[in-house]
């Protein structure tokens, strides 16, 4: 590292080297040359412009102004390149030589192409017609050259004329690369394509999405414009600004032009990051614009592209703390320790610059300066970050050169034509420094970037301060020597136009304003984001998921159903178990004493279907708890409809016994007794319900559905046809009417065994528990459902079994001695004598007196089901009217006689001579 004083009178050398001027009649036009066996030329921006001239009449060669030493750098570069390439064995060996003719383009399009003129032309004849041989009119294989990417466009054009192989060692504009426009141009530097790649690709890891764009007039400026902006689009990146320099700024549009990127720069304090394209001379004068109308300037990151980011004169006077921090983009470099000698070694003895004007004016320049110790010439031109590429370029056509003189005689004038040095470079890789390369099929060689953290060690710019390599083949960074804190600590530097929005929030961009500025919304319910700046919100699926307003996430839906866990399901379930367990139980001690009067009175056969339908009833319920099925759904309505349907068509039986128990109108019952057939009665009511059913199935089934509320899922049965499903508990409904109206009449009937009574009870139970369940059923929703008409079921079974065979298990099993014959006849005759009693006055008026005779209108009533039969009774001794029956006692008076045959039993009211008698057969 140099120390202060000697960078201070480095830069008064560089302010002298500025000001010097190249008159067109003080230098050859070609400034520097060397004879050879095989002539390169050599185009190099040794000054920085030419002398404006407003008012042109004629053609006429313009001045060349400022020195620049980093193109006189280069032009070094490419004489040290070939002087070393000459002492290789790759020439040696074949005793073969390059030449050079290094031509000044001063950075102007013009004044390069007058250069590229000389490349051209054809060689010309001595007064003798003879080929002239000299240096300066022999044909050129190759040329190296240029810098800037709009003069390497122009030049390159003239050379396709004789495909002339071009090498560019700085010229990085992405049009280069097509090969149909520039078949002859190559270049040892990456398109400015992989440069915008890696500039984006440092944005986005940093997560600077807001940044401001600089770029200078012209083909490099533009191109990597468009290529940055595109690609920084591409990456959700965003432009604020594009501020586009003019390639001269001593034109009357160069100072505003500076004025204008500068007041933009500070009315946009948002932008922490400016990448830039510029020139080194632009962004110099930008900064010291800059200094003098903002003091927010050193809190920005600049991001230097290859054009200026090795540059010392950018700061000027200035700090680097008075910037703020630069990260720059540029070519891989490599061994400069022989040409730093070569720099040492160099002199201005006549002997030496007496080829090289360029040289010539340099030293001229360097005499100039009255500094008290004056800087040697390689303290002054060693930075340069394009030494090594002219070099690549060199070997590179030293290796095609050596190609083809290893098949034919180079030294013939005329024997090796530009085309062939083509060809040759584009089939052929070479060596430098031990490493290989080859040019691609776009006549690139990409070797990636050195990406470097300018710092400032003691007042002093360290711009080689390599903290990182960018691989264009996987777009990826890797850090060198431990520095990856170096660019970490400048993450913290935000430049945004927006926060990002969390997870559970969209952007929203307004119409006209760019995609990075953006408020950030909550997601509506049933809408989601699950990651930081979406741009929209992801829908739930409805059916299985939800979220509330602002979620960043969906929730599934909580499955809901009568479940098995559910504690009413569960008590609902022992109910219903229970049942069929008392079913079975009832059933079995019914079967033990199925010869007993009071089994008799139950109905004897059909308490067994009873019972039996009771179990399929009680089972139905247990169809209702889980999740449904289709298969579930179907089954538990049928199961039920036809169980109960069958329990109520033998208690209608029962009930219809009754109707005729208590019919007197002869005729009528005579009609009644044929048309009562108990089983026929059975299988019809139930084909009925069956017809239902199988109807309801076949046309609109019971289904399982899937009912979607806002954060559950409701599954169930849909009963399908609403219509079949009424009809089906209609039905039994009507029958359960039918016998609550038949059975209303025989509620007086003995008490002990009164089936009338608890018929009567069970169906005026049943049907008030479905006059319930219906309104509540229709207006009711949600997982319970299900259990209402499960514990509608429930009362229902239990009203039956509690009401018809509970109070004859007390009697079975707890009042044995009611149930038997005598105790049976006891109750009927106790129950008759209090309706006789009634009824005594008025039977003593009607009775015929006739007193040898009795007057008999015998009936019947069979056990158990108090069949009504017509079948007369012999009748009694008149006198007395008392007998006893072999089975049966029962006493008699004068005036009342009972009589019982076998089974049967009479009771009557009568007088001595007449006996009216009532034959009632259980």
């Amino acid at each position: 590292m140099a120390p202060m004083g000697d960078v201070l009178h480095l830069l008064v050398i560089l302010s002298l080297l500025e000001k010097g001027n190249a008159k067109v009649g003080d230098f050859k036009a070609a400034g520097a040359t060397a004879p050879g066996d095989i002539i390169i030329g050599g185009l190099f921006s040794i000054h920085e412009g030419v002398e404006e001239s407003p008012n042109i009449s004629a053609p006429h060669v313009s001045q060349c102004v400022r020195f620049n030493t980093d193109g006189f750098t280069q032009a070094l570069a490419m004489i040290h390149a070939v002087e070393s390439a000459n002492r290789s064995p790759v020439l040696t060996t074949l005793g073969i030589s390059l030449g050079y003719r290094i031509h000044d383009s001063c950075s102007d399009v013009t004044t390069a192409l007058r250069a590229s003129a000389d490349f051209t032309q054809e060689p010309t004849t001595d007064c003798g017609g003879g080929v002239n041989t000299s240096n300066s009119s022999s044909p050129i294989m190759a040329v190296i050259g240029a810098s800037s990417s709009e003069i390497s466009i122009s030049v390159a054009r003239q050379l396709n004329l004789k495909l002339i192989p071009q090498i560019s060692y700085a010229s990085t504009a992405i049009i280069l690369s097509d090969k149909n426009r520039f078949p002859a141009f190559l270049r040892t530097v990456s398109s400015d394509l992989y440069q915008t790649r890696a500039m984006v690709q440092l944005l986005s890891d940093s997560k600077w999405t807001w940044v401001g764009m600089i770029t200078t007039d012209g083909d490099y400026g533009l191109s990597a414009l468009d290529s940055f902006v595109s690609q920084a689009t591409a990456s959700g990146i965003c432009v604020a600004f594009k501020e586009i320099l003019p390639n001269s700024l001593t034109s009357p549009d160069g100072e505003s032009a500076i004025s204008q990127a500068a007041a933009t720069l500070k009315l946009n304090p948002n932008v922490k990051v400016v990448v830039s394209f510029a020139k080194p001379t632009q962004m110099m004068y930008l900064y010291q614009k800059l200094r003098g109308v903002w003091s927010g300037l050193g809190e920005r990151v600049w991001v230097a592209s290859d054009s200026w980011s090795s540059s010392n004169e950018v700061l000027g006077e200035m700090d680097l703390p008075d910037i703020g921090n630069v990260v720059g983009f540029s070519f891989k470099r490599g061994n400069l320790a022989p040409f730093h000698h070569y720099l040492m070694n160099l002199s201005d003895i006549n002997d030496v610059i007496g080829n090289n004007s360029f040289l010539k004016e340099f030293y001229s320049l360097l005499n100039r300066s009255d500094n008290s110790r004056v800087l040697s010439p390689a303290e002054i031109l060693l930075h340069n970050s394009f030494v090594f590429n002219v070099e690549m370029a060199v070997s590179a056509i030293a290796h095609a050169v050596a190609d083809i003189c290893s098949k034919k005689d180079c030294k013939t004038p005329g024997t090796v034509q530009p085309w062939e040095v083509l060809g040759a470079l584009k089939d052929s890789c070479f060596e430098l420094e031990g490493k290989s390369y080859c040019f691609d099929k776009k006549g690139d060689i990409n070797m990636g970037y050195d990406v470097t953290l300018w710092r400032s060690v003691r007042g002093v710019i360290n711009v080689h301060d390599v903290v990182a390599e960018y691989h264009p083949i996987n777009n990826s960074f890797s850090y060198t020597n431990g520095n990856t804190k170096n660019l970490t600590d400048l993450r913290d530097v935000v430049s945004v136009c927006s926060p990002s929005c969390e997870p559970g929030k969209f952007k929203k961009t307004a119409e006209g304003q760019h995609t990075c500025c953006y408020e950030c919304i909550n997601c509506t319910e049933n809408h989601y984001s699950n990651y930081t700046d979406m741009d929209q919100c992801l829908s739930c699926d409805t059916k299985t998921e939800w979220s509330l307003e602002g979620s960043s996430g969906c929730t599934h839906k909580t499955l809901e159903f009568f479940s098995w866990q559910d504690g009413f399901a569960v008590v609902l379930l022992v109910l219903a178990a229970l049942g069929i367990v008392l079913v079975l139980l009832v059933g079995a001690l019914f079967l033990h004493h199925h010869q007993t009067p009071v089994v008799k009175a139950a109905g004897g056969p059909f308490s067994q279907i009873i019972l039996l339908s009771l179990v399929g009833s009680f089972a139905s319920a247990v169809f209702f708890v889980g999740h449904p099925s289709s298969l579930q759904c179907k089954v538990r309505q049928v199961l039920f409809g036809l169980s109960f349907t069958l329990c109520v068509s033998c208690i209608l039986v029962k009930s219809l016994k009754i109707l005729l128990a208590f019919q007197l109108n002869p005729d009528l019952k005579d009609v009644l007794r044929r048309l009562y057939q108990p089983y026929a009665i059975i299988c019809l009511c139930v084909a009925l319900q069956v017809l239902t059913c199988t109807l309801w199935l076949v046309l609109q089934s019971p289904r399982e559905k899937a009912t979607i509320f806002t954060t559950t899922v409701l599954a169930e049965c849909d009963e399908g046809s609403q219509v079949a499903f009424g009809v089906m508990l209609g039905y039994i409904a009507v029958l359960a009417l039918v016998c609550f109206a038949c059975a209303f009449k025989g509620r007086k009937l003995p008490q002990k065994y009164n089936e009338a009574r608890f018929i009567t009870f069970s169906m005026l139970l049943y049907l008030m528990s479905w006059v319930i369940f219906v309104p509540i059923y229709v207006t009711t929703s949600g997982k319970y459902l299900p259990a209402v008409e499960m514990v509608v079921i429930l009362i229902s079974n239990y009203g039956i079994l509690s009401c018809h065979f509970f109070p004859k298990c007390y009697v079975i099993l707890f009042k044995k001695e009611h149930n038997t014959k005598s105790a049976f006849m006891k109750n009927v005759y106790e129950y008759s004598r209090k309706g006789i009693t009634v009824s005594s006055s008025v039977s003593e008026t009607s009775v015929s007196q006739t007193e040898d005779k009795c007057i008999s209108h015998p009936y019947s009533i069979s056990s158990p089901s108090f069949f009504m039969s017509t079948t007369p009774v012999e009748p009694t001794a008149p006198q007395n009217c008392w007998s006893v029956d072999r089975n049966i006692q029962s006493i008699d008076t004068a005036t009342h006689c009972t009589v019982v045959d076998h089974g049967a039993f009479f009771t009557g009211q009568m007088t001595r001579p007449h006996c009216l008698r009532r034959s009632m057969s259980l």
